[in-house]
C-alpha cells in the first residue's frame, strides 16, 4: 500500500514538472513572438540609396531572358 501512493506522489510530481515546464516554454514564446510582430523587416530605405538591379528597368527582355538570367545568377 506505501508503493502505492509513493508511485502516485512520484507520478504527480512529473506531472507537475512537465505542467511547469510546458507553461514556461508557452510563455517564453509568446514573448518572443510579441518582441517580433512589430519588427518592421521591409521598411522603405532612407538616405542615399541605390538600386541593387538594373534589369527590372529593362522591360524589353524577354521570359527565356529572365529565365536565363535567374539560372546564372542562381538566385
Amino acid at each position: 500500500m506505501f508503493s502505492f501512493f509513493k508511485m502516485v506522489y512520484q507520478t504527480l510530481k512529473v506531472f507537475i514538472l512537465f505542467t511547469g515546464c510546458t507553461i514556461l516554454f508557452y510563455y517564453a514564446i509568446m514573448w518572443m513572438n510579441e518582441e517580433y510582430q512589430n519588427y518592421h523587416r521591409y521598411e522603405k530605405p532612407e538616405g542615399a540609396a541605390v538600386k541593387v538591379s538594373a534589369a527590372a528597368e529593362n522591360e524589353n527582355s524577354s521570359w527565356f531572358d529572365r529565365l536565363l538570367l535567374f539560372y546564372l545568377n542562381g538566385e
